[in-house]
Parts: structure tokens; sequence; C-alpha cells
């Protein structure tokens, strides 16, 4: 058995174990490699790895508490079965903390603690065994400031003010932090405020990034709202600006006004569909030649190749658009852009069409 931790070990620790290793099989003996934060590995000391788990040169066990389908290089993680740790039970956690209240190794020795402070202490654990010893050692240290020379008894106001914050930290870097974040994106799209707001407050209360809110945030502007309420966006970035200009905590209260705008707004993906067919056509070869009246005219010898000749200038019609070919010829006459009658898109429901034929030559 070797153990190594990604914290302090480099790839000249990891090719000395493995060299070592290789040694042992050749006398029958398999090593076992315990790697803990495996995640902290750079690419370059997990490919090191790669040869050693291939060839069974190693038994490779590695811990992480970040998802690893983000954190390890896909090569080793196709060699590895991933066993995710679930949260403990409600039961576990009260069961855990029964013993450590009792066990001298833990507290010295039997500590009081009421039935209502057993129960906060177990709904602020959220099933992190961790996190639950850390919040009775806390109180148990509370009680027995208060109780001096007397017995010390942890009730809920001991743990209530030994935790200053409920426990809903997450790792920032791990599986949580995707977890968080895609229930917020999805709450937002889904219409629904108030799970937004919750979302964002664990998310705050957590200590993520502010700035990672607002990218998200601004994203979802456009994704999801898109022209069904173009201030969204307006909105978003705001938000984004006070969070670099003012920092937090008073930026809070931006972010939280944009999460509320932008989950209360009309939703439309007309935005994102359109994008997405105009890439997915010239990834397909639709480009075309770009019009020669549309070409850049503004150089010598321009002219004489019939760049910008026949150009019509919309702002000398009276109505400020013509009849005059933009797209390629292999797209003339394809609708990108498909608007819906939610919020303000339904304006350009009825004025892209009209767009269109006018500029198609079509009334």
């Amino acid at each position: 058995f070797e153990a190594l931790s990604a914290l302090s070990a480099g790839v000249k620790d990891v090719r000395a174990v493995i060299d070592v290793a290789r040694r042992r099989l050749a006398h029958g003996e398999q090593t076992v490699l315990f790697i803990d934060e495996v995640h902290r590995f750079s690419k370059t000391q997990q490919d090191a790895l790669l040869a050693a788990v291939e060839n069974r040169i190693v038994l490779l066990v590695a811990a992480t508490t970040e998802n690893p389908s983000f954190s390890v290089v896909a090569p080793l993680l196709s060699r590895s079965l991933v066993l995710q740790l679930q949260p403990l039970g409600t039961e576990d956690i009260r069961q855990l903390l029964e013993r450590a209240r009792v066990d001298e190794r833990g507290l010295g020795g039997v500590v009081d603690i009421t039935d209502d402070a057993l129960d906060h202490l177990v709904r602020l654990a959220g099933g992190d065994a961790r996190r639950a010893l850390t919040a009775l050692e806390a109180s148990a240290e509370t009680a027995s400031d208060r109780a001096g020379d007397g017995d010390a008894v942890i009730d809920l106001s001991t743990v209530e003010s030994s935790i200053d914050r409920a426990a809903v930290r997450y790792d920032r870097d791990g599986d949580q932090h995707y977890d968080v974040a895609s229930a917020f994106i999805k709450s937002l799209r889904g219409s629904d405020v108030d799970a937004a707001l919750h979302y964002l407050a664990r998310m705050i209360v957590a200590g993520e990034d502010p700035r990672f809110i607002a990218r998200r945030l601004m994203i979802q502007a456009s994704e999801e709202v898109g022209m069904a309420d173009p201030t969204a966006l307006q909105t978003a970035v705001a938000a984004s600006h006070v969070v670099q200009q003012v920092g937090m905590p008073e930026a809070q209260l931006a972010l939280a006004q944009a999460t509320i705008h932008i989950a209360t707004a009309p939703k439309s993906g007309a935005v994102t569909a359109a994008l997405g067919a105009a890439i997915a056509d010239v990834k397909a070869g639709k480009a075309g030649m770009v019009p020669a009246h549309l070409r850049d005219g503004h150089y010598q010898g321009a002219q004489k190749l019939g760049n910008a000749v026949g150009y019509r200038y919309p702002h000398d019609h009276p109505d400020g658009v013509l009849a005059q070919q933009y797209a390629p010829d292999e797209l003339v006459g394809v609708d990108y852009f498909r608007p819906t009658n939610h919020g303000a898109e339904r304006e350009l429901a009825s004025r892209v069409p009209k767009l269109r034929r006018i500029v198609r030559g079509e009334r």
C-alpha cells in the first residue's frame, strides 16, 4: 500500500512509486496506490499514471471532492470505476452526534444536549459528518464557557450563537458547485423566482465568487429571455458592473435584482435557436460568396472588381428599408430568427415577416 497526497506530491513522486510497484510486481506482489485530492494533480501528473493503471502495475484508488468528469483527465477516467459518496441520512448523523457527545476522545466526556438543539445540528449538517462534528464541538465550547463551573448543556440558543451562518456551504470546486449552479439556471429558465432566489442565497452564503454568478445571469438574459425582454440583459450587465465596482456584500442586491428580473421576464429561446441554426449552416459549408454590392469598396481598384457597386443605402429610402439582397445566394430566403409571441417579441413576430417581404422584394 502506497499513499500520496496531490497537495504535496509531484510527477517525480508518482514515478518513484510506480518504479517500486513495477519491481514488486516482478515478484508477484500487487501495489495499491491511494491518491488523496486527485483533482489537485495537473494534467501532466495524471497522465503519468495512465500507463501504470492500464498495465495494472498499480491498483489506483483516488479520492476527490470534485466532480471527476471535470477534474480527472478523460483517459484516466475511462479506466476507472467511479463511486459517488452519498450524504448520510438524518438518523446516521443523529447517531454520530450522540456517539461523539459521550466520547471522551471528542468532547472530554458526556455533554448534555436538548432535543431541539440536536435536531438543529442534524439539519445544519446537511448529511455531512465532518460538518456535524464541527458544529457540535463549537456548540460544546460555547456551552462550557457559559456554564463556568457548572454542568454544560447545549440548547438551541447555544447552537444558534455558535454557528454564525446556516450550514449550506459547499465545495466551490466540487459537485455541489455545479449542482447548485445548474439548479439556479434551471429555476431562472422555469420562471420560478423564489427557487432562483433560494439558490442565489445558497451561493452567496457559501462564498461563491460573485463574478461567476454575474456571468451566469448575463448568459441567461440572452439565452433564456432574449428579445422577449431586451432590458433583462441590461439589468444583468449592470449587476456585473456593480459586482466589479462596488463589491460584496452590497453587490448581492444587484445580483438579486437581476435574478428577479430574469426569472419573472417572459421567456424566449428564439435568439439561441437562431444563432444555433446559422452556425450549423456555416459549419455545413453553406457560407457562399458575399454579394458583390455588399463587399468593401474603400480601397483602390475595388470598383473595377465590382465591389460595392450597386449598393443601395437604406437611409435614402423614406421607409428606411428597401429591397436588396444581403445573404449569399445559397441562403436567400432562409429564415433563422423566429420570434415568439412572448413579451416584447410579440411585436417582432409581426414586424420581422414584413421586413423580410420588403427586403426580398415580395411586397
